[in-house]
Formats: structure tokens, C-alpha cells, sequence
């Protein structure tokens, strides 16, 4: 985990300690910021390979710091919040969160998912049995796994790395049908228990990314009472 850069973003200086304390255990330099303003400038200012962002904070809150920072950057973001209802865990996954850990939180559980985030975006490669450095082409979506890269009839789709990784697991899979469970254990690499919510608003930020009709989706298609696959 060393030379990797995380920016750790949150009003309360204990936890901005304690999470830094955490991390470079694991050998990993973290950035620190009090707000969303401050969080966009160290961004311009140094190499980040993930975000750990709190939603709740003065000036700019996280929701509106995720959405500013995906205008721009794919980079992981994990998202931190003192609530534990389900609507504040989507609106965060909505607008381009990758992940979500409630307060207070296991430190334990925090750097394995930081780990976790950080292996899937900064390492090339496929799933296991997979062929690395493809070019799969699906009438006119084409996933290049070298450049980790998505495009639909030759203009790129700019998906986060979660995004990109279930359109990875299902585009190598195309026409094999994968159940929630499976697409959120494969994907986040830990159990897929109460996935629900987190896979079905992925598949529809991919599906209004890659889609003319999302409501009439040529690609990415639900098969009722089991799952998720992408048409041949």
C-alpha cells in the first residue's frame, strides 16, 4: 500500500487524526482537508488515488464535493456519515460515491475497504479466468480492459471505478445472468449482505450513461427475481 496518496476530508480534526494514525500504518501518505473547498484544492494540488469523504461539513458537504469532483476525476470515493438511513447511503452512491461506511465506524472495517478501493483502481487486470488486455465489443459498446476504458458507438462513457468494474464483470460475461449478491461479492470483493440498494443504483447510473432509453435499456438488462446481465 506504500506511494499511494489518500485525501481524508472532514470538519472534526479527531477524526481526520485518527483515520491518518490508521493509514500510514499501512504505509499509505494521507492528505488532509476540513471541508469540500479545501478538499477540491489539495485535489489540484497533489496526486490522490482515493477519497475519504465525510457528507456532512460546512461551506461544501460531501454530496456537493463528490459531484463537483466527478465532473473532473474517477478517483474511489468511500463517503462517511453520522446517518445510517438508506436515502442518505443512495443520494451519496447517486452522485458517484463508491462506497459508504457509517459513524462511528470500525477502523478495521475503514482501511479494508480503503485497501480494497485502492487494489481495484490502481491495478490493471480482469477477473479470474479472465483475458487481460481485451477489447470487447457489444453492437457498438466496447470495453477496453488495458485502458480501462468504456465507450458507446466510439464516444467514451465516463464511469467510476465501481461502474467500471460491474460493466467489466457482465461485458466479459455478456449474456450470463448475475444475481445482486453475486455482482456485489465479486465487485467489492466482502459479502453481499443487504446489496440491494448499492447494486440497483450503479446499474442505473450505468445504464443513464450507456443507454438512448434507460427505461428501455438496449444493453444492461434486469431478469426478474434473479438479477442483472448484458445482452449479447
Amino acid at each position: 500500500m506504500s506511494n499511494y496518496n489518500v485525501l481524508v476530508v472532514d470538519d472534526e480534526k479527531e477524526i481526520r487524526d485518527a483515520i491518518e494514525i490508521y493509514l500510514k500504518n499501512e504505509g499509505i501518505t494521507v492528505i488532509k482537508a476540513k471541508d469540500g473547498i479545501e478538499a477540491i484544492e489539495k485535489l489540484n494540488e497533489h496526486t490522490v488515488h482515493l477519497i475519504v469523504l465525510d457528507i456532512m461539513m460546512p461551506r461544501l458537504d460531501g454530496i456537493s464535493t463528490t459531484f463537483k469532483i466527478r465532473e473532473q476525476k474517477n478517483i474511489p470515493i468511500i463517503m462517511l456519515s453520522a446517518k445510517s438511513e438508506d436515502t442518505d447511503k443512495i443520494l451519496g452512491l447517486q452522485v458517484g460515491a463508491d462506497d459508504y461506511v457509517t459513524k462511528p465506524f470500525n477502523p478495521l472495517e475503514l482501511i479494508a475497504r480503503v485497501k480494497s478501493q485502492l487494489r481495484r483502481y490502481v491495478t490493471l487486470g480482469t477477473y479470474e479466468g479472465g483475458t487481460a488486455d481485451k477489447v470487447i465489443d457489444i453492437r457498438g459498446l466496447t470495453l477496453d480492459q488495458a485502458a480501462r476504458e468504456v465507450a458507446i458507438n466510439g464516444e467514451p462513457v465516463k464511469l467510476t471505478p465501481i461502474e467500471y468494474k460491474i460493466a467489466e464483470l457482465l461485458m466479459t460475461n455478456a449474456g450470463r445472468v448475475f444475481s445482486i449478491h453475486e455482482i456485489y461479492e465479486r465487485v467489492w470483493n466482502e459479502p453481499g449482505y443487504n446489496a440491494e440498494n448499492t447494486v440497483a443504483v450503479h446499474i442505473r447510473k450505468i445504464r443513464e450513461k450507456i443507454e438512448i432509453d434507460p427505461k428501455n435499456p438496449r444493453y444492461l438488462k434486469v431478469v426478474w427475481g434473479i438479477g442483472y446481465k448484458m445482452e449479447k
